[in-house]
């Protein structure tokens, strides 16, 4: 962009005009970085809102990422005033929430195909937790038991969009294993599970072991 004009008033527009574009070009470009490294099949999610600049920094970064590319976002306000898509993911607040199994209180899903038989969720996704446990030698007792209970229940409200975080306790000791072993029972029931969310850490690192372990569950 160019500016073209007497000296004293390209001066007064100058902090005017760069407020307005710097910000919108940061993020906006930022998002389509993403999305090229991404490609165009992937789904991209923007839940920035939390670490905004306050609240009208939010509600504006929201746009640009959509404008960047981003398919939706977890601003409300955002989606109600543009018209973005409106998405998330759980939350650490929900997955601290349960503290045993006792805690699910619907412990039934119903099959994919219909089938009105659909037996004991919890109980199958426990048996699950054994069987991924054994398989990569993680001791059954390091996981955590709430976060089991709260993917079992998202598992069950949701089982066509189960995506879940990791990282409320152990991502490699309790979150990774309570993940499979959630996804293995969706499985049984005829359903996918969307994938994973990690939130801290190395994630470039844990991103390739914990594809490596889920390759490892798949072939068994």
């Amino acid at each position: 962009m160019k500016v073209r004009g007497p000296l004293l008033v390209v001066q007064l527009l100058e902090t005017t005009l760069l407020c307005l574009v710097n910000y919108a070009s940061l993020v906006g470009t930022n998002a389509s970085r993403f999305r090229l490294a991404a490609g165009p099949d992937k789904k991209l999610l923007e839940m920035g809102l939390r670490r905004a600049q306050g609240p009208d920094g939010g509600l504006s970064a929201s746009r640009y990422c959509y404008l960047g590319g981003f398919d939706s976002t977890s601003n409300v306000l955002a989606g109600k005033l543009y018209g973005i898509p409106v998405a998330g993911t759980v939350a650490h607040s929900y997955v601290a929430s349960f503290s045993s199994v006792a805690d699910v209180r619907h412990g039934s899903l119903r099959p994919l195909n219909g089938d009105d038989r659909g037996g004991d969720f919890v109980e199958l996704s426990e048996r699950c937790l054994g069987e991924v446990c054994e398989l990569l030698r993680v001791p059954k007792e390091h996981t955590n038991k709430g976060e089991l209970a709260a993917f079992i229940s998202y598992a069950i409200a949701f089982p066509q969009n189960f995506l879940v975080v990791l990282d409320t306790y152990s991502v490699m000791r309790s979150g990774v294993p309570n993940f499979c072993a959630v996804a293995r029972a969706l499985h049984h029931y005829g359903y996918q599970a969307v994938g994973v969310r990690l939130d801290s850490g190395n994630l470039a690192r844990q991103s390739v072991e914990i594809r490596e372990i889920f390759h490892k569950c798949a072939e068994r």
